[in-house]
């Protein structure tokens, strides 16, 4: 089995991913954000234990708010590389 870090590569960063997770749940608390996913999916997760859920479904809800949160941050880098590239060929054609 391979042995995942589930820690950001940049540790300053998790405020901001954790902030994230919540906006694309639509949830103010960050922390809402898995069972908000779990409810859209139809999967009982509740607080506490939740031995009884499969690896799938537990899977599933985790898959969908990273899935979610690796495409918004594609999306944010590609709008900043373009509008970087943007601003380069502005500077260049002066």
């Amino acid at each position: 089995m391979v042995s995942r870090n589930h820690r950001p590569l940049v540790p300053e960063a998790r405020q901001g991913l954790d902030i994230l997770k919540g906006r694309l749940q639509e949830v103010l608390n960050p922390d809402q954000a898995k069972y908000k996913a779990a409810s859209t999916l139809n999967i009982p997760l509740k607080k506490g234990d939740n031995g009884d859920l499969t690896s799938r479904d537990t899977g599933r809800i985790g898959g969908r708010l990273g899935g979610k949160m690796v495409r918004e941050l594609i999306r944010s880098a590609q709008e900043k590389l373009a509008a970087a590239k943007l601003e380069k060929t502005k500077r260049t054609d002066r």
